[in-house]
């Protein structure tokens, strides 16, 4: 074996198998030896592989517990809980949790964190399948601001507010390093009063939860204004959400994303009286393709209002 000699041509890409066939052929064709570590390489590359397809948000390892407590009652509201728990695997891994920090020069990183204080939290859904989000604006609060996006997978993911809008409280968030499942939209115009919705999200305190409710109306008919955010209108549900689950996601009985909420109605003493609003698909379509590309599902909706069905 004397002056023999191999060259490795580094062709392997991430998360490619034909390349990492060629890159094997072309490392071992010369010395017998490196049949010794033909193994160990081709383990090592598998095992690559695989952490590539984990890292996909596609399966849901979060324990969600199901909340029934709005409409419907009885018997109706226990198989209705038991729909959404069956829809949860497939919309469960669309819901992120977030932690926002303010992008400011002036603020120091925490020592012993290595991150700037988190200034507000709270619930988001992913409606591209390479990391962009969307939340409440009075959650994200400003654009350029930090987030931490904790997934299905356990993992948290960073990335930065790229849009909002105060005035109808929706924002954009583009995550780094996501790759997984996201949220498919639907039409609320074809959804009618007393039919099943669900959200999604981590109530403070709490755990992750699924919060079964029905859709009250799809119009409020009147702006609701907090400090410098709020809405002109918004959809009505049936449930009574807490702090910590504004911009999580709403869905149909089929799983379908229909609005995000916003905010729970309380009486004159502040008591919850099982009402929470939702932007509608419709107006967050608008606001998300004015932002980035939107997907075909996305653009057809941002051309329909609340009403229109189909």
């Amino acid at each position: 074996m004397a002056g023999r000699f191999f060259v490795c041509h580094w062709l392997l890409k991430p998360c490619s198998r034909r390349t990492l066939h060629v890159w094997i052929a072309q490392c071992f064709d010369w010395v017998d030896v490196v049949k010794l570590l033909r193994f160990v390489l081709i383990g090592a590359a598998a095992l690559a592989l695989a952490g590539c397809a984990a890292d996909q948000v596609n399966l849901e390892s979060r324990a969600i517990s199901v909340d029934q407590q709005a409409e419907p009652a009885g018997a109706a509201g226990q198989e209705a809980a038991a729909s959404v728990a069956h829809l949860l695997p497939a919309t469960g891994p669309t819901y992120v949790t977030l932690t926002v920090s303010e992008n400011d020069p002036n603020v120091t990183q925490d020592r012993n964190f290595g991150s700037k204080g988190a200034i507000t939290s709270g619930s988001g859904y992913v409606v591209s399948e390479d990391g962009v989000v969307m939340t409440a604006a009075h959650v994200a609060v400003a654009k350029g601001n930090e987030i931490s996006a904790r997934a299905a997978n356990g993992r948290v993911y960073t990335g930065t507010v790229i849009g909002i809008n105060p005035t109808n409280d929706m924002a954009v968030v583009k995550l780094r390093g996501f790759s997984g499942r996201a949220a498919v939209p639907a039409a609320p115009g074809c959804l009618a009063k007393g039919d099943l919705v669900y959200t999604l999200g981590k109530p403070h305190g709490s755990g992750d939860t699924a919060r079964v409710g029905q859709l009250e109306s799809k119009h409020f008919g009147r702006a609701v204004a907090y400090g410098k955010f709020g809405y002109p209108d918004a959809m009505v549900l049936h449930m009574g959400t807490q702090r910590g689950e504004s911009g999580g996601p709403v869905f149909d009985k089929n799983g379908r994303l229909v609005g995000m909420v916003v905010s729970t109605l309380s009486d004159a003493a502040g008591n919850s009286i099982n009402l929470a609003h939702a932007i509608p698909s419709t107006t967050l379509a608008n606001f998300l393709c004015s932002i980035t590309t939107c997907s075909p599902d996305w653009n057809v909706l941002a051309a329909k209002n609340v009403d229109s069905c189909g």
